[in-house]
């Protein structure tokens, strides 16, 4: 008798990412694609030929496990001018094969089975299935509408002995908000005198508006000591595809973290690493622009749909943008999602599926990080409902 293979999946609840689903429902339609979080015009052109310059040099092979030294270097110069904060470049940053690497080498070195991790919802796709994979339970408490505010009590509340983790994300995919001083102070004054580790997803800090400066928990002594914080170069320099970034945390963290991300991927592409380096020491003006950069274009996207059915709240941070569509329909947001993708060529990512119970809304999140050409276009579909 054969007897045939069979695999007991270790994700049986997961399917593909709702940005694949969506992004290969608006190519099939050929529709403007306002889904998957990508810009659509490239990164500055001195970066590039940076890249060039060092796969020229022969700079082709590994890099160094922990990120090219000269990169490391210019994380801590920025991070010191950033945040005020001291960051040894040997012991305490990994350059990573992006954020979402980071986040995975970051839970799988903390989380061990029976542990619980804190997540709010709606919650970037990543964590949950990261501290499933550990063996860990994901406690998931929904942040405020409509503000998305966290609710300190019920975090308080949900706190046990089991707790080893908390994950924060500001400024807050899929919603666009952010987190206050006084934010990350009740984070500090809950997790103070207990084991607690804190994960700090900042890959849009350079992404904040109306003269909001990003709190990022780097800001703040007490819960730095206890941090990964993790960041993105494909954010902050509109390359995405290249999958560049890094996490700052203390020496004892960083160890733990490197010896997942050795066995993970190792090592990040070199040139890259080198091109990167280059310019965050030539053009640090480049991610101090970023918030009036995209401001303009959250502005734009907003001021287009002023005439439409759609109701929304300026983002407060990243490049995405909550519309609220109650009074047009009651449709699922999955069902409307595709709806707008099929008939009016016009892809968004539905907000239910980023929670563990979804609340009664109707919202869907649409990128702008486009050319104003792309928005244009997008609004005046919409504005056609």
């Amino acid at each position: 008798m054969t007897l045939t293979p069979t695999v007991t999946s270790k994700l049986p609840h997961v399917g593909t990412t709702i940005f694949t689903v969506m992004s290969q429902l608006a190519h099939q339609h050929k529709a403007i694609n306002l889904a998957q979080g990508f810009p659509d015009f490239d990164c500055p052109a001195p970066l590039r030929e940076r890249v060039t310059f060092h796969m020229n040099a022969g700079k082709n092979q590994y890099a160094p496990m922990p990120g090219v030294p000269e990169l490391r270097e210019q994380i801590a110069i920025k991070t010191k001018k950033c945040y005020g904060r001291d960051v040894c470049m040997d012991n305490e940053i990994t350059v990573t094969s992006g954020a979402t690497e980071s986040l995975f080498s970051a839970i799988s070195a903390v989380v061990h089975r029976g542990d619980e991790v804190i997540i709010f919802d709606p919650a970037y796709d990543a964590y949950a299935p990261a501290v499933a994979l550990c063996g860990g339970k994901s406690i998931h408490i929904p942040l405020l509408a409509p503000d998305y505010a966290i609710d300190w009590q019920q975090v308080k509340d949900s706190i046990s002995d089991k707790t080893r983790l908390i994950i924060i994300n500001s400024p807050h995919n899929p919603t666009g908000s952010v987190l206050s001083t006084d934010d990350l102070e009740a984070l500090a004054n809950l997790v103070r005198d207990t084991p607690i580790l804190i994960i700090s997803d900042e890959v849009y800090e350079h992404i904040t508006f109306d003269g909001e400066e990003h709190a990022s928990v780097l800001r703040h002594q007490a819960l730095s000591e206890r941090a990964f914080v993790i960041s993105s170069f494909g954010k902050t320099y509109h390359t995405t595809g290249w999958k560049l970034g890094y996490c700052v945390a203390p020496k004892a963290l960083t160890a733990e973290f490197r010896k997942v991300h050795q066995y993970l991927t190792f090592c990040s592409t070199t040139p890259m690493q080198y091109a990167v380096a280059d310019y965050l020491a030539q053009a640090p003006e480049h991610y101090e622009a970023l918030p009036d950069f995209y401001q303009a274009k959250r502005d734009k996207f907003c001021a287009l749909l002023k005439g439409s059915r759609f109701r929304l709240m300026p983002a407060k941070g990243t490049y995405f943008q909550l519309l609220d569509y109650s009074d047009i329909t009651d449709q699922k947001d999955t069902d409307y999602a595709r709806y707008l993708t099929e008939t009016l060529g016009v892809a968004s990512v539905p907000i239910s599926v980023f929670y563990e119970n979804p609340p009664a809304q109707h919202m869907l999140r649409f990128c702008f990080a486009k050319d104003e050409k792309t928005l244009i276009e997008a609004a005046e579909r919409l504005c056609t409902i």
